[in-house]
Parts: structure tokens; sequence; C-alpha cells
């Protein structure tokens, strides 16, 4: 019974332990759910370049993924209020939570389900309405979409019990098996349908996986049967998500409308290029997506827990202004080669845009984190002046917007850059801590042991 000595300072038992709460820090959960989502958008891309040089008509798989895509929003802010309300247990806790989700999960199959004939039955106008010959491959539109809020939901579900890891394999995950069945389906004779049926079966697996994992959480050993009734129904979970989409949907229209814009300011080939050169700058949106995942949750324990929330938001401003580095060097040194290489010498004509656009998007993903912080801690005005900005911006753009690329760049800059401001000045006037939302904080004191041992963990 000899007591474990201790290892020495400097030591290789030093570092050991320096390493292992370095991998459980806050720092490291959002900086592993970054890479997750650039490693995500990473396999995206190599999905892009496969299914365009194995498919004859790749717009066709581009117009049906864009139809699913219109869920997106949706999806995106019910992962948020699913995240947030698990972690402030109004879903239930343990098996309670379980019961909620599954009952969650067999009526959004059955959606699917009836979708999935109703959408059979109506394949010719859906398919004529998305501008493709595919019919059957339009068919699955709608009951892919449905899928895919299913698996936002879980995804929130894990982010809430602090479960990030999980999180991120589910995210490099589902983009691996999409091009994985995609390749496979189309390669055995089903084109384009096959290409786009990648992405629902890539869903359902991953969806599948991510209950498998809160089945683990949330289940002792022995409790095979969850309680039948669910903490929430779920049409009340989505209509009390309205500010979570309201939120994303001015962030939506902050990140697509100057392409949109483009086409109408620019020529044909000016827009093209400066398409192409969007997608290199909003490289950095998508790991805000990421850092994301880990503000919210954390944001909202902290607040309901009494504890300061500005560290979380300041922590993962911080991380993505780190990441904003190496990539805004990249747009200012090397942009007509790292054009080049993605897509090629024909997409070269904005190339004078990318530096500004790459500022302006790096200002969007800390207007993203700013917005995913005010959600978490429940707030709902500052959706006002954030709509005035993002109705501002096509009205400048297409009224306003200059016909060189370069200067339609800064006019975009500019607009970001005020969006920014107005986003950040939200967020750091909020209070720093939600012991006022906390019922016990009303009460009279207790006894110090008491009451730190009723703290949750943040």
């Amino acid at each position: 019974m000899s007591e474990r000595p201790t290892p020495p300072a400097g030591g290789a038992g030093w570092l050991s332990a320096r390493l292992a709460t370095l991998r459980h820090s806050d720092f490291a959960k959002a900086g592993g759910l970054a890479i997750a989502m650039i490693a995500n958008n990473v396999v995206a891309l190599a999905a892009t370049v496969v299914f365009a040089r194995q498919l004859d008509d790749y717009g066709a798989l581009a117009a049906l993924l864009a139809y699913v895509l219109i869920l997106s929003v949706i999806g995106q802010a019910l992962q948020v209020a699913t995240a947030r309300e698990a972690v402030l247990g109004t879903l239930g806790r343990g098996p309670d939570l379980a019961a909620t989700l599954r009952s969650w999960t067999r009526t959004l199959l059955v959606v699917t389900v009836v979708l999935g004939v109703v959408s059979a039955l109506l394949r010719e106008p859906i398919a004529a309405a998305v501008g493709v010959d595919e019919q059957w491959a339009a068919a699955c539109g709608l009951p892919a979409g449905v899928l895919w809020l299913l698996l936002a939901i879980l995804r929130g579900a894990l982010q809430g019990i602090g479960d990030y890891r999980a999180v991120g394999v589910s995210l490099v995950g589902e983009q691996g098996a999409r091009l994985v069945f995609g390749v496979l389906l189309a390669a055995v004779g089903l084109d384009v349908t096959g290409a786009f049926l990648g992405t629902p079966v890539a869903m359902g697996v991953i969806a599948l996986w991510c209950g498998t994992a809160l089945r683990d959480h949330l289940l002792p050993p022995g409790a095979e049967h969850p309680p039948p009734a669910p903490a929430l129904r779920l049409r009340d979970h989505i209509a009390g998500a309205w500010v979570p989409i309201g939120g994303l949907v001015i962030v939506a229209v902050l990140q697509n409308i100057d392409v949109i814009a483009a086409q109408h300011r620019l020529d044909q080939d000016l827009a093209s290029s400066y398409g192409a050169t969007t997608v290199a700058a909003k490289m950095l949106i998508w790991v805000a997506i990421g850092i994301g995942f880990y503000l919210v949750p954390e944001t909202s324990r902290r607040f309901s827990a009494g504890e300061p929330t500005r560290p979380v938001l300041l922590r993962s401003l911080s991380l993505l202004l780190l990441c904003a580095v190496p990539a805004l060097a990249i747009f200012a040194l090397v942009p007509r080669l790292l054009l080049r290489l993605a897509f090629g010498a024909d997409r070269l004509l904005a190339v004078d845009a990318l530096l500004p656009l790459g500022v302006a998007f790096t200002l969007l993903a800390l207007t993203y984190l700013a917005i995913q912080y005010l959600l978490a801690l429940r707030a709902v005005w500052f959706l006002l002046p954030l709509s005035a900005v993002a109705a501002l911006e096509p009205i400048l753009l297409l009224a306003a917007a200059p016909a060189d690329p370069r200067d339609f760049a800064l006019l975009v800059l500019a607009i970001q850059a005020l969006a920014c401001a107005v986003a950040l000045a939200l967020a750091f006037t909020r209070p720093r801590a939600g012991a006022r939302q906390q019922p016990a904080a009303r009460r009279p004191a207790r006894p110090p042991r008491a009451a730190a041992g009723s703290t949750p963990r943040g």
C-alpha cells in the first residue's frame, strides 16, 4: 500500500499531467470542435471535386443539395435550442432526456415516411420546381431534410451533455459517409440520383450513431426502457426556437446575399470569379460554427449556475482570431496561387477581392459567435438592430455597389464591420452571469458548504 510518488517538477510526469490538463481544458474543447469543422469542410470539398469529375451533370446534384439545405437554418436553430435546453434540464436529465429524444425520434421518423410517400406521388412537379430530370432523387429531398433535422437535434443533445468529441466525430463522419455512399451509389449506375442519395443515407447512419452515443450516456446499466412521457413535446420545442431561427436567418442573409447581389451588379465572368473567391473567403465562418458547438452549451451552463459567462465568449473569440491570422496571411500573400489551385486559372478575375472578403467574413464569423452567445443567454431584442443591418446589406449592394469586384468587396467589408460592431456591443453589455435567473439566488443564503456543493460544474 505504498503511496504513488509525486512526479518531480519538470519531469516526464509533470509534462504528462500538463498535457492531460490541456486536453480537458475549455480551450481544447473549443479548438477540437473547430478542427472537426475544418475537417468536415475539407471532406466536403473533396466530395465536390470527386462528384464534379464523376458526374456528367454536377449542376443537377448541386440543385438537389440546395433543395435539402432549405431546412438548414431550422436545423441549426433546433440544434442550438436543444443544446441550451439540455443543459438547463428542460428536456429532462438521464433517462428522462432519453425518453424525450426517443419520442422526438419516433415523430420525425414517421414524418420522414409520410413525406417520402407524398413526395413519391408528386415527384414530377417537385423535380420540375427544382429544375432537374432526376425525379426520384427530387422525391427524396423532403425526407432528407427531416432526417437532417433529426441529426441536428441529436447533435444538440450531445452538446448539451458535454460530449464534444462525439459531436466532432459526427461532423466529420457525416461528410465522409456522404462521400463514400454517394460515390458507390453513383458508380453502380445511379449517376446523379446515387450521388444525391449518399446524403440522406449518411444522415441516417450518423443519426443512428449519435443516438447510440446518447443512449450510452443517458441510460444507466439495467435501465433498458426510459419513462414513456417526454419532458417536452417536439412541437413545443420547435415553437420555442423562433429566436434561434431569427438569429441564424440574420447570419444566413449576411453570409450569402453578396453572391446574389454580385449576379446583378457584376458581369457574368466577374460574378463567376467573385462567387469562387467568396468560397475561399468564407472559410472562417465554418470554423466559427465549430467553435459555436462549444460556446452555446458552456455559456448556458454557466449562466444557469450564476457563474461568469464572458470568459467563454472571450475564449471563443480569441480562438477564432488565432485561426484567422494564417488564413488572412495566405489571402494577402498568395491569393492568386490559392485561387488557381482551388478553382483554376479562369476564376482569377476577382483575385483582388480575396483579402477584403477574407476580413469581411472573419468579422461575420465574430458576429456569428456573438449571436450564439446571446442566444445562450436567452436574449431576444438583439434581433432588431441586427435585422436592420441584414436588411440594409441587399439595399446597399444592389443600389450602390460598384461594378469592380474589389470595390464591391470593400462595401461588403463595411457592412460586415457594422454588423460585427453591433453584435459584439450587444454581447458585451449583457450580464456577466445568470445568477439573477437562478431561483435559489433569491432565497436566504445557505451554509457555504451546501451552496458550493449545489453549483453545477461549469
